[in-house]
């Protein structure tokens, strides 16, 4: 038997290996690296008893059946209608090859940035039938309960936390995409880990498309944890990967893990154009005029905007074919001239003579019946004829060469012939058939438009965060993280979704005074510093401002910029609240000098005065002097000041992760923001 072992800050994995496939003995915090590694391959090795097999099946990289493995296999395909059962003989040091099968197995690994890469790459003699291959599976902890997360439409990234049990919990997203329904993300919580502390280990399939996890507790105790492309997706061939499996493991709780996950993300994911350009203040037009385009109106919204300090602005739906509504003309990407006489120069213009660069909505990968490409190429849908529709709309079928060529041409026309250097790339219709070559014909075809075109910044929006994960992210540069600008709603999201994203890459948009989304009338300060939390932007008719509510904005606006050299690199911590009715982070410098929490009320507290907060990750032993950055936004009642709004605060590190700081009573929808500078050491 040979161990090896793969580390990356702080996380440590230990191989064993015979003749045939590996297994994973260890996956957990940093083990020293004078650790005996044979010795602990023989700590791990189990006896038998009563009921079972003569020998304990092994638990690899790729649970095989043809060795008695009682649980979900790794690999489950066919060839000519018979099932194959593989049984891999190493051939080197990461491949594996069956010779009665003609199947050869390549087991890949990297580690950067705290993060350990996996994956498996399958080929094959000749064609087989693949329906499952799982990302190389590890074992799961003996302790603690699974988060993972669901959700839905203007709703993201809601969390579930579910105790392992004998047999199999298995979550599986059909429908295309990476999916609000089940994205592609869990956390494994040893007992008693939280937010900022405890043992936590967190996997992440980088993967746009359908995807399956399953965490299974074998009859024997063990458990393992498999990752993979959803089941049944792909077509007969020789060529297979299992799409690369993110793991990060920290002793300091889930902050570690996540933390892990945003700068990996930030600093070797996303592909940034130019990574020394501010991240600028973005506008978008959706939701002041919809389909409604009319060049002078936007104009004035054009100024209105970069007066409150947008950077970018952002032409929405409605501008091509005939396009009135969302019935018609998807896939006629030409400049409607009945809105546009002139194109759309004279926007570009006006915008760029306002200081703010251009971008543009487009939904490429969809189609109208009604829409002259459909007419003209019926066979270029995916899917049967009478399917049901989403938003009126259907896929185009990416599998197809011709379809994108057709596609990189009439994107590479817009870009060539207009002064843009950012595309809205949204997706609001769910696959009418499981169907993994969709995932990656946008793939091919984000990268053949980004060689093209290097200095373009794409946002990925799939009817808000319906398509998030790190794989859409290799070819593409922001997150529309939700349809909802209710900033309640957004506080949550954000917070969940902090378990994985960084905030430069995450889009949050200060909304209308009404949400069109829940009808909810929010104060402008709330729905400021929600935006202020990431990368901010506005999405309202700026013309519905009072002088107030524009000020405040403006204020606010000007406070993102004037942090954002460093916020936009700040490692996110989600803060453990003692009341359900605050959630709240501390965003922590590269440097470790400076922080800033944002602490938002969503609702009335069942207590009187307010729980004290704990911060996190500060030195013990330094001083940081604590500033309530917005105390001149109290509006209430209560009598008597806290000492936070009479002035600074200087503690330790070790007094405010332990007796926390008591902040001032508020009403609800109401955020109260510090800032923190860490001092000399005493």
């Amino acid at each position: 038997m040979t161990t090896t072992r793969v580390d990356a800050s702080r996380q440590t994995l230990v191989f064993s290996q015979n003749k045939g496939l590996p297994c994973v003995l260890y996956w957990g915090p940093s083990l020293p690296f004078s650790e005996d590694l044979d010795a602990l391959a023989e700590a791990t090795r189990s006896g038998i008893t009563g009921g079972m097999l003569d020998a304990v099946p092994p638990l690899s990289i790729l649970p095989e059946a043809a060795r008695s493995f009682p649980g979900q296999p790794g690999l489950i395909a066919y060839q000519g209608g018979a099932p194959l059962y593989p049984s891999f003989q190493a051939t080197g040091e990461r491949t594996f090859r069956c010779d009665a099968t003609g199947l050869t197995l390549t087991l890949e690994i990297t580690a950067e940035d705290g993060v350990i890469t996996l994956a498996h790459r399958l080929t094959a003699d000749t064609p087989i039938t693949l329906h499952h291959l799982a990302a190389p599976v590890l074992p799961g902890p003996q302790s603690g309960d699974i988060l993972h997360f669901s959700g839905r439409w203007i709703g993201e990234f809601q969390a579930n936390r579910t105790p392992w049990q004998p047999g199999m919990l298995k979550r599986e997203a059909r429908t295309g995409r990476s999916g609000h329904e089940h994205p592609p993300l869990a956390f494994f919580l040893e007992d008693g880990a939280t937010n900022t502390a405890g043992t936590a280990f967190g996997m992440h399939l980088a993967y746009p498309g359908g995807h399956v996890m399953i965490a299974e507790e074998l009859p024997d105790g063990r458990r393992q944890i498999q990752w993979g492309i959803a089941t049944g997706t792909q077509a007969t061939g020789t060529e297979f990967h299992s799409a690369d499996l993110l793991l990060t493991v920290s002793d300091k709780g889930l902050n570690g893990c996540a933390v892990n996950f945003q700068r990996h993300i930030r600093d070797t994911i996303v592909p940034w154009p130019d990574k020394s350009r501010p991240r600028p203040v973005h506008y978008n037009c959706w939701e002041a005029v919809y389909f409604d385009h009319d060049l002078d109106t936007l104009k004035d919204i054009a100024t209105r905007a970069a007066s409150l300090g947008a950077e970018r602005f952002v032409l929405d739906d409605g501008w091509f074919g005939k396009r009135d509504d969302d019935t018609s003309s998807l896939g006629d990407w030409q400049i409607d001239p009945r809105k546009w006489p002139e194109g759309l120069t004279p926007l570009i213009d006006h915008v760029h003579s306002e200081g703010m660069r251009f971008g543009l909505w487009v939904e490429p990968e969809m189609v109208n019946l009604n829409s002259d490409l459909a007419r003209a190429y019926p066979d270029w849908i995916l899917g049967p004829k009478d399917q049901i529709e989403g938003r009126h709309q259907r896929l185009l079928n990416l599998a197809l060469s011709t379809v994108q060529d057709f596609l990189f041409d009439v994107l590479d026309s817009i870009l060539k012939s207009h002064d843009i250097d950012y595309l809205k790339w949204d997706h609001n219709r769910l696959s009418p058939i499981p169907d993994a070559a969709q995932a990656s014909g946008v793939l091919a075809l984000l990268q053949r438009l980004r060689t093209a075109h290097p200095a373009v910044e794409i946002e990925t929006c799939a009817s808000g965060g319906g398509r998030i994960d790190a794989g859409i992210l290799r070819q593409t540069h922001r997150v529309w993280l939700s349809d909802s600008n209710d900033a309640i709603e957004r506080l949550r999201i954000q917070h969940d979704a902090a378990l994985l994203l960084p905030s430069a890459v995450t889009g949050s948009h200060v909304g209308p005074r009404q949400c069109h989304t829940s009808g909810r009338i929010i104060p402008m300060e709330f729905r400021a510093w929600v935006a202020a939390q990431r990368h901010m932007g506005f999405e309202m008719d700026p013309r519905e401002l009072t002088d107030e509510e524009a000020e405040t904005l403006t204020r606010i606006t000007t406070w993102w910029k004037d942090n954002r050299h460093w916020t936009m690199r700040a490692d996110i911590h989600r803060l453990d609240s003692h009341d359900p009715a605050i959630t709240a982070e501390l965003q922590l410098s590269e440097d470790k000098q400076r922080f800033v929490v944002f602490a938002g009320q969503s609702e009335t507290s069942n207590q009187i005065l307010p729980r004290p907060l704990r911060l996190t990750a500060l030195e013990p032993e330094a001083r940081y002097e604590v500033t309530l950055l917005n105390a001149d936004e109290v509006r209430h009642p209560a009598r008597g000041n806290t000492a936070l709004q009479s002035g600074p605060l200087t503690l330790t590190g070790a007094t405010l992760m332990t007796l926390g700081l008591r902040l001032p009573w508020r009403f609800p929808q109401t955020m109260w923001v510090l800032e923190g500078r860490k001092l000399d050491a005493p």
